[in-house]
């Protein structure tokens, strides 16, 4: 299951290479932006080094002779993983596509991309974390030891620390009414959970 991850884990890196290629040759830039803040970066990290953790470092890990974790080293648990993991890199790229030229790798705070609230958006309001958590959370459990399921728990984190402290007030700053609007009608990341009132406060459950 250690080379099926690294599969999986590389058609991710292509096909992540290939979005910003298809933004770019559709007239805009290829979408990759640097963290602007030391904030930034705290949520950019994790979510960086943990996909790394759990697509690379532990599938070698497991090639190299490192021990699964016993309680997660089931044959349904990992063909489940793997099967997770697919879902999440093709909904990753789904994602990032119907988010067009308005995707982005972090905030800029020079910019002013519009809204999106079409398409899997108007399931939850961050599909794309959604689908690249499902992602490494289905590495995890395809090759269970101790670095997968410590890089799962930091892309959790830097996915909750990008969302919460960093998109979101951005899209409050540069879309005003517009974005909490959509916001009080849209979950966070699961459907009908994490919704805002135009306020900016949470309404119903986190």
């Amino acid at each position: 299951m250690a080379i099926t991850a690294l599969v999986l884990y590389g058609v991710f890196v292509v096909l992540t290479a290939a979005k910003t290629q298809l933004q770019r040759r559709h007239g805009a830039d290829t979408g990759i932006r640097r963290p602007a803040s030391p904030l930034a970066w705290a949520a950019r990290l994790p979510l960086a080094l943990g996909s790394l953790c759990t697509g690379v470092a532990a599938p070698i890990a497991e090639l190299v002779g490192l021990t699964p974790l016993p309680g997660l080293d089931q044959p349904a648990l990992r063909t489940a993983g793997a099967a997770l993991a697919a879902l999440g890199v093709a909904g990753t790229f789904a994602t990032q596509l119907a988010m067009g030229q308005a995707w982005r790798t972090t905030p800029d705070e020079t910019e002013r991309p519009r809204l999106v609230t079409d398409g899997p958006f108007r399931i939850v309001r961050n599909p794309i974390y959604v689908a690249y958590t499902a992602m490494s959370l289905g590495l995890a459990l395809a090759v269970p030891n101790p670095i997968a399921v410590l890089g799962a728990a930091a892309v959790l984190i830097g996915a909750e620390l990008q969302v919460r402290a960093v998109e979101e007030p951005y899209l409050r700053r540069i879309h005003g009414a517009a974005y909490l609007d959509y916001a009080a009608r849209t979950g966070r990341f699961l459907p009908g959970i994490g919704r805002l009132t135009d306020h900016g406060t949470k309404k119903g459950p986190r």
